[in-house]
Order: structure tokens, then C-alpha cells, then sequence
């Protein structure tokens, strides 16, 4: 019976949530997220119109006129996937990074690569940027320079029929099998939390990583996982538009940005960017298109401290 409810549910999120980074949850329901509930990809566009702007484009490296982004491609909405021809990606750290580029005046080279083979190929230059929903911690920020445009975060979701209702610590999840993708920010937060359930006495949670978002969902789908960790964000949009998925709570905010090499040019010409798209308006579109309004921020900042809470 659990195989035949989560069948749809994994030929649909099978490339998804867990290649991203971190996420935060939206604030309501936006026309585009009522629309996708019915299986479409939002197609609006909300970037051809932006303008060059000179300002932020004068804060660019003399002579910068083309950037190589590397990008995860996830599967579902608000995570990169493709249009129906197969060929076209979107989502909506593409639209952030096509609106960025517009306002620099930059042309872009986009090339695919697995999340966690993306933040160690900025040191060696093979990309001048990731836009991969990265979430800014600390630790990252030792070897990776940042330029926020969302607010996000970690949280969970588990089967309808599991017993578990809610997550806000992570010793609720002592004696459990906890499915993650490979390289995030969950799986970083979940070993290095370990010892929570072992310090209270508790048969310690178990960490089961996946390169292949396909395999957490079937993980799951089999009962060998109890609960995934992921962007709140891309599981808020799973729980939306199938069944048999209960979300389980946010766990841990996070702001999110585009990854450079430490010591970047790029970064002040990114943050003008960014809040140039937050002043004209586009902003504020590109997150009701993917239904990420809760996601907001006021401006973005180059590299801040990980957010606590």
C-alpha cells in the first residue's frame, strides 16, 4: 500500500529537493503555486525586461563582459528543471541569475554540475559562480564568498503515515534513519549534531546520504527512512502537490546567495545587482512566480555571519 501511494510521488520529486542547498518556507499561496499544483512549471516572464543598470554595472572587473554559473539541475519547482522541450532550464535561481546578468550587462555561459562538486570548482576557476540555492554558513564561508538574494533554511517531512507530527530538535530524530542529500548543509548539520541523543542517552539517528535525489525518495518510499531533511522551501512544494507527504517543520534558517571564489571582484557588482532587482520590482515577481514570497529579504549582503536561531 505505501509503494502504490508514493509512486507518483517519487516519478515526480525523483530529481529534486536534496541537491539544493538550504531553503526557508513561503508566506502564502501565490496565483503561480496554485497553478503548478496542477502540474505545470511556472513559465512567466519576469527577466527579458530588465534593464542594464550602469551603476552596478560599473562595480564589475574592467573588461568583464561574460561569466561561466554553474548550476544544479534539481527536477521540480522552485528548483532548477526543465521546460518541456527539454532542453530549456528554469526555476528560480535561474531567473535570479538571468535578472543579475541583464542588470551587469554580462552575457552567460551555464554549465551543469552535481551540487556538491560546485562550491570546491569555484578555488580552481572552472566557474566564476554557482547559483544553486547555497546556503551562507560559517563553515562555508571560510573558503566561499557570498552574495545573498533569498532567505532559507533546513526542515523535514516524512510519510502521512508516520507517527512523527513535528521537528524542532534535532533529539527528536534519536533513533531514527534521516535520508539527506549528499554535501548539503543537512548533512553537514546532522553529523556534526550527532551526539545530542547520545548526550541524553539515546540511541543515536542515523544519517543516510544520496548523490541521486531519486534514491531518498525511494529510501523513504521502502521504510528504510523515517524523515528527510531539506530545503523547507522544496518540501513545502512536495507536500503541496502530492499525497502521502506530511512537512514536518522548519528546523534552521538560512540565508542563501551566489558562491564565489574567496576574494571575488564579482561580489559588490552581484549585491548592487541584486538590490537594484529588489528596487525596480523584479524581485518581488521572480518570488510570486515560484510562490517564495516568505523568502524575501530587505538587501542583499556580501558573505554575513550565519544566521542563528
Amino acid at each position: 500500500m505505501r509503494t502504490r501511494l508514493f509512486a507518483p510521488f517519487v516519478s515526480i520529486v525523483s530529481a529534486t529537493l536534496l541537491l539544493t542547498a538550504c531553503g526557508s518556507g513561503s508566506g502564502g499561496t501565490d496565483a503561480s503555486a496554485v497553478a503548478a499544483k496542477s502540474g505545470d512549471v511556472p513559465t512567466t516572464d519576469v527577466v527579458s525586461t530588465e534593464k542594464k543598470d550602469a551603476a552596478a554595472a560599473g562595480l564589475l572587473p574592467a573588461g568583464t563582459t561574460r561569466l561561466t554559473v554553474a548550476i544544479s539541475v534539481g527536477g521540480t519547482p522552485p528548483g532548477t528543471t526543465y521546460l518541456s522541450d527539454g532542453r530549456t532550464l528554469t526555476g528560480q535561481d535561474v531567473d535570479f541569475t538571468k535578472a543579475v546578468a541583464k542588470v551587469l550587462g554580462i552575457r552567460l555561459k551555464v554549465e551543469q554540475a552535481s551540487f556538491e562538486a560546485i562550491l570546491p570548482a569555484l578555488e580552481s576557476g572552472k566557474y566564476d559562480f554557482g547559483a544553486s540555492n547555497f546556503g551562507v554558513t560559517d563553515e562555508r564561508r571560510r573558503t566561499v564568498d557570498f552574495v545573498t538574494y533569498i532567505n532559507d533554511g533546513q526542515g523535514f517531512a516524512t510519510r502521512k503515515d508516520s507517527k512523527l507530527t513535528r521537528i524542532t530538535d534535532l533529539r527528536q530524530l534519536c533513533g531514527l534513519n534521516v535520508a539527506t542529500g549528499a554535501g548539503t548543509t543537512f548533512e553537514a548539520t546532522l553529523e556534526e549534531n550527532k551526539h545530542v541523543c547520545t548526550d541524553a542517552g539515546r540511541k543515536p539517528y542515523q544519517v543516510q546520504t544520496y548523490s541521486e535525489p531519486s534514491a531518498i525518495w525511494s529510501s523513504v518510499q521502502q521504510g528504510r527512512s523515517d524523515v528527510v531533511m531539506s530545503t523547507i522551501n522544496g518540501l513545502r512544494y512536495a507536500v503541496a502537490h502530492q499525497p502521502g507527504l506530511r512537512f514536518l517543520g522548519e528546523y534552521h534558517r538560512l540565508d542563501v546567495g551566489f558562491a564565489f571564489k574567496k576574494g571575488t571582484r564579482l561580489a559588490p557588482a552581484f549585491q548592487a545587482a541584486v538590490n537594484r532587482l529588489l528596487a525596480d520590482g523584479t524581485y518581488e515577481k521572480i518570488l510570486r512566480k515560484w510562490g517564495t514570497t516568505g523568502s524575501a529579504i530587505a538587501r542583499s549582503r556580501i558573505s554575513p555571519p550565519e544566521l542563528k536561531n
